[in-house]
């Protein structure tokens, strides 16, 4: 199974950024982590700030990947942009977010990736993502 992780706007300071809402854990050492965890599992990461490269990035993995785990961060409650590209893709996306968006500032309460994703895993920290991997592997046995 492929996946590609792909991380918005950031999401590279993570173990730095509020670590009382994201953790102080780095996502590179997390990444790893997942990887020794899910050693069948063939994990890409990719990481931008900028909307346009998160774009692309969905849409080349979504045309050779199985699954795409994705936080968009801010641009999830912005981006009609991001949201049109998951659609257009025939790889599933799950919609994965650290803190629990709804326990947060009223804007972070809509998505405009929600309605088009496989499903949305949001407020377990880091274990989102291990949690959206789970999800690929069970629906692949």
């Amino acid at each position: 199974m492929r996946l590609t992780i792909i991380n918005g706007p950031n999401l590279n300071l993570l173990g730095k950024r509020e670590p009382s809402i994201y953790g102080d854990q780095g996502f590179e050492s997390y990444l790893e982590d997942l990887r020794s965890r899910y050693p069948q599992v063939e994990m890409s990461y990719f990481q931008s700030n900028i909307e346009g490269e998160l774009i692309t990035a969905i849409q080349e993995a979504g045309f050779s990947q199985d699954g795409i785990i994705l936080n968009a961060a801010a641009y999830t409650h912005t981006s009609v942009g991001i949201g049109d590209a998951v659609k257009a893709v025939p790889s599933p996306v799950i919609e994965v977010h650290i803190s629990n968006t709804f326990a947060r500032e009223e804007y972070r309460h809509q998505s405009f990736i929600s309605a088009v994703v496989k499903g949305v895993i949001v407020g377990f920290g880091l274990q989102s993502y291990e949690l959206a991997v789970l999800s690929f592997l069970s629906d692949n046995k």
